[in-house]
């Protein structure tokens, strides 16, 4: 994980885990399985609300909207339809929110961090990492300097 992330997430992971571990219920081996192999089925992948033609939620549309305007290809899961799915992808992570993104089967984080990674310029160099070119990459370099 990059110190961007740890900086990010590990305060928050720290605070999230104490009150989420409390209440939550362990999700079979087989959920656990499942969402492994989706995880890592593309390079990128999201659990949203709602299908990326129609969000659910603000934050679900804003992850949608960021990997848009990079045109990146990625895969999408709708928690909604699967309770087991939504309460199982929070176990996976010890991340109590949805949306949650993943590259290259490692968790990225939620929409305020892919926010952040995205207006830092950080997420394209995530996405050349796992040999993905975003589209901003081209606009930036196309760009006249200021």
């Amino acid at each position: 994980m990059n110190t961007f992330l740890q900086r990010c997430m590990l305060p928050r992971l720290a605070i999230n885990s104490r009150f989420h571990n409390a209440w939550r219920t362990p999700y079979s081996t087989d959920v656990q399985k499942s969402i492994d192999e989706m995880v890592k089925k593309s390079k990128v992948v999201v659990f949203m609300k709602g299908v990326p033609e129609a969000p659910r939620c603000g934050f679900s549309n804003a992850v949608v909207q960021i990997l848009r305007m990079h045109d990146v290809p990625y895969d999408s899961h709708d928690v909604l339809k699967d309770e087991s799915i939504r309460n199982g992808i929070k176990e996976y992570t010890s991340w109590p929110t949805i949306p949650q993104v993943f590259i290259n089967g490692e968790f990225v984080g939620g929409c305020d961090i892919l926010l952040k990674l995205h207006q830092s310029g950080e997420l394209v160099e995530q996405l050349e990492k796992v040999n993905i070119k975003s589209a901003l990459k081209d606009k930036k370099e196309d760009s006249p300097p200021t």
